[in-house]
């Protein structure tokens, strides 16, 4: 028996959490992506209360992926990070009328309204075969004509899985506020289609919770703009400000670094999200292996027209945000360098001072032990004259004077050595201290 890790199977079966489902021509798919609540479990308790209405088994409350089929339709529901999905299959599709309300709809309709989410992606997806609906391109633009009632659309289409299919929309949103996308089935298996259509749920979901940064972008560029201007003046303020306008400089710098990450905090995170959405929308349209549909854009031809160009500006802001930051981090670099060369310019003056000190004490203590040699060797000479007088008294054959005065010199020397010995040794002893 092996002695297994407890999330070994749960970690194990993840890569068979989202299975495509086939999907047979015809059919119609109904498709929502609702924000998630704060705090909410990862099974909504709408969708608890759903399968309990409909008699069916609910999921657990900390389930992320539910499926379940009742006759001719099938619920799919996937728990994300920041959103849920629920895809309703119907086994049905008027081919003149693909987008009209189907049976897909009313179970999401029921689904959706017990979701106390936002939906950020709506999307109604209709398989037909080529026998009923020839992919003649003026046909089919009709037919999101009269799902969208306008007079006229901008179709995007292109082969999928080498020509077996060909996907068309007009990445619009109808009536109802769903977008649309027709399939047309030429020799794609069901399985092939279950891949088609989950690739396009994918990258119109993806798509916009990429666009979610677009807005925040915008406000923050014009943030950045009164910062970078800020940041300006301050780095031209360092040139010529004095010392005593430093702490004035200082604060300012610190209310642009507190406010870059504020800024960081609450926009950081939905801009990194922006490029990981963008990527794996990316990575959809390639794995639909597109080609061209005479004159007709491809659907990576539409995003790139009009997507990119708005995650290019997400990305542009992203990095401005990354750069204004460094640069708020070399300005205190610069500000600190300024504070400690002015520091260091003080200490060299006081040093200075203090050696200048240091000498002028120096020379009064040398004044001092010359003129303590003196004294010291005057006294001495005295006393030791005292001595010669009283033995010149007791009858000695002695020159008091002469010998005094002889007495002199070795008396000074004497006396100079002894006082220059003495101060080594207390200079000495500090050293030792200090060190």
């Amino acid at each position: 028996m092996l002695n297994s890790h407890p999330l070994r199977v749960e970690l194990h079966n993840e890569v068979h959490t989202r299975p495509r489902p086939p999907i047979s021509t015809p059919h119609v798919m109904a498709h929502a992506a609702v924000m998630r609540v704060q705090a909410q479990q990862n099974c909504p308790q709408g969708l608890i209360d759903w399968c309990t209405r409909q008699n069916v088994a609910p999921p657990l409350p900390n389930a992320s992926h539910f499926s379940v089929t009742q006759g001719s339709r099938r619920l799919r529901f996937e728990g994300h990070g920041e959103f849920n999905e629920y895809t309703v299959y119907a086994a049905a599709c008027e081919p003149q009328q693909p987008f009209a309300p189907n049976p897909a709809d009313d179970w999401l309709q029921d689904l959706l309204s017990a979701d106390p989410g936002e939906v950020i992606a709506a999307i109604r997806l209709a398989v037909i075969s080529a026998d009923t609906l020839s992919p003649d391109h003026q046909k089919v633009a009709a037919l999101f004509v009269t799902a969208s009632e306008s007079e006229g659309c901008e179709l995007a289409a292109a082969g999928v899985c080498d020509n077996a299919a060909v996907l068309y929309s007009d990445f619009q949103l109808d009536a109802t506020g769903f977008g649309r996308f027709l399939i047309v089935n030429q020799s794609a298996r069901p399985t092939q289609i279950g891949h088609i259509v989950q690739d396009v749920i994918d990258m119109e979901v993806y798509r916009m919770m990429a666009m979610l940064a677009y807005p925040e972008a915008r406000e923050l560029d014009s943030v950045l703009r009164e910062l970078e201007a800020g940041l300006s003046g301050v780095v031209a303020r360092l040139d010529f400000a004095e010392t005593s306008e430093e702490p004035a400089i200082l604060q300012d710098v610190i209310r642009m670094a507190a406010e870059i990450e504020q800024l960081s905090t609450y926009s950081a995170y939905r801009l990194d999200a922006a490029v990981a959405y963008r990527r794996l929308v990316t990575k959809n349209l390639a794995d639909l292996r597109e080609s061209r549909c005479e004159w007709l854009e491809t659907p990576t031809q539409f995003l790139e027209r009009r997507f990119e160009p708005a995650m290019n500006y997400c990305e542009a802001v992203n990095e401005r945000l990354k750069s204004v930051s460094a640069r708020v981090g070399r300005a205190s670099e610069l500000l600190g360098t300024r504070t400690e060369i002015d520091r260091e310019r003080q200490n060299q003056t006081l040093l200075a001072a203090m050696n200048q000190r240091a000498g002028v004490q120096l020379r009064l203590q040398e004044t001092v032990e010359g003129l303590s040699i003196v004294a010291i060797s005057y006294y001495s000479t005295g006393l030791l004259g005292y001595v010669f007088k009283a033995t010149e008294k007791a009858g000695a054959p002695v020159a008091y004077e002469l010998l005094t005065g002889l007495a002199v010199l070795p008396i000074v020397l004497a006396v100079r050595f002894f006082l220059h010995r003495s101060r080594h040794r207390i200079n000495s002893a500090a050293l030792d201290e200090h060190s």
